[in-house]
């Protein structure tokens, strides 16, 4: 068990605490799932960026899926291999796409036929062949969150199969490209299978019919967005989807590539948050904490449900609203969520907490960044400061 109590009176809150072992277990059973095929599983460093998660998953054999090279950079400083490192995203600039050449990493998701051009282009400027990956958008509906929906023409990522095709073709006969593997990611947060096997064969048969004019790709890349339970959800098992990607790639010699996030680290991180004070307005009643919107965005952003545990407390729970201090009404952590009555210095963690929470936090109304902590065979460590005032104007100052 993770002292709570504890952690908060040593770390102060707000404060991200990181179950390091449940991630390598989540690591290793996704792994295992694939066990005995050519297979990389590539950590989607957005879901949670600091360092020494990177690190911990680049000492079990974890790759990098990176979105910006600031990430690309993250992964080499934790240790990641640069032949197991991916970088993809719509818009990367050619100062981006230089470095990411330069350092030779595994290839570039490339997710349009403007930005192959650009590819090329700096590739030749440096006199390097760029190792390629087209990202391909197979139009299957992911049945998620239309903000993490991906693989729809609706969306802005990937290109439709006559354009990959074309792509491949003019990387094959490009002298500063090499077009290496195939990638789709059809979205974040997904519980139904049906959606992922559709796509997979839809990809698979691009691969068979470029192999069928000497387009030969090592690399099915099937993006990540296994989905975890937040509350209730049924979620998809390793073995099962494993099982669908083997499937829909039978008769392909590929080394398959996976990009988890969301899955290694969501429900192995907490939010701990205390209590300001409660307060009514009308028969409204809020329980106002010292965590805000800037340090967990989701329940804001996607209304997302997140369990919440009051440490240490008895009585009879009624609805409530847990509020943050930030200046805007969209700052909640739940709304209408059952809680027994709280007192100033009560502690609330907030559950599944562990991706896309610290990541997306911000320092409006000048609000430093919380510390986090890992914890790992009954020891905690801290891994991130808590961001001091000195910390966010020390870029303005000079300025003065």
């Amino acid at each position: 068990m993770i002292p709570f109590q504890l952690l908060a009176q040593e770390y102060e809150t707000p404060l991200y605490v990181y179950d390091f072992d449940a991630m390598t277990k989540q690591f290793e059973t996704l792994k295992e799932a694939f066990r005995g095929k050519k297979s990389i599983l590539a950590y989607a460093v957005k879901a949670n960026s600091n360092l020494s998660v990177i690190k911990h998953f680049a000492s079990l054999g974890s790759g990098a899926d990176c979105v910006s090279i600031g990430e690309v950079r993250r992964a080499l400083m934790a240790g990641v291999p640069a032949y197991k490192i991916l970088f993809s995203g719509v818009g990367k600039r050619d100062d981006e796409l230089r470095e990411a050449i330069l350092s030779d990493i595994l290839y570039i998701n490339v997710e349009s036929e403007a930005e192959l051009g650009r590819v090329e282009m700096v590739a030749s400027q440096l006199d390097k062949v760029a190792r390629i990956s087209v990202r391909v958008n197979p139009n299957i509906d992911p049945q998620t969150h239309p903000y993490i929906s991906t693989g729809l023409h609706d969306n802005k990522f990937g290109v439709d199969l006559d354009s990959a095709k074309r792509m491949y073709i003019k990387a094959k006969n490009s002298q500063f490209l090499d077009p290496v593997g195939i990638h789709f990611h059809i979205g974040s947060q997904l519980t139904q299978l049906e959606p992922i096997y559709e796509a997979a064969v839809i990809v698979a048969d691009l691969v068979r019919s470029l192999s069928a004019i000497s387009i030969d790709l090592k690399f099915f890349d099937m993006g990540g967005g296994l989905g975890v339970q937040y509350d209730n959800e049924v979620t998809i098992t390793p073995y099962d989807y494993a099982q669908a990607i083997l499937g829909a790639l039978k008769g392909l010699d590929l080394t398959i590539i996976g990009e988890p996030g969301r899955f290694l680290t969501a429900n192995a991180g907490y939010f701990l948050t205390k209590v300001l004070y409660e307060k009514k307005n009308g028969s409204k009643r809020f329980v106002v904490v010292d965590g805000g919107m800037n340090d967990l965005l989701r329940p804001s952003l996607y209304k997302a449900y997140h369990r919440i545990e009051a440490i240490g407390k008895k009585g009879e729970p009624s609805a409530c609203d847990v509020v943050g201090p930030v200046c805007e009404s969209g700052d909640f952590l739940a709304k209408g969520y059952e809680l027994p009555l709280m007192e100033h210095n009560d502690l609330l963690v907030v559950h599944s907490a562990g991706a896309y929470g610290f990541g997306m936090g911000s320092n409006y109304n000048t609000r430093g960044r919380s510390a986090e902590v890992a914890f790992e065979k009954g020891e905690a460590r801290l891994i991130r400061d808590r961001e001091t005032f000195e910390d966010l104007v020390v870029l303005e100052t000079k300025y003065l």
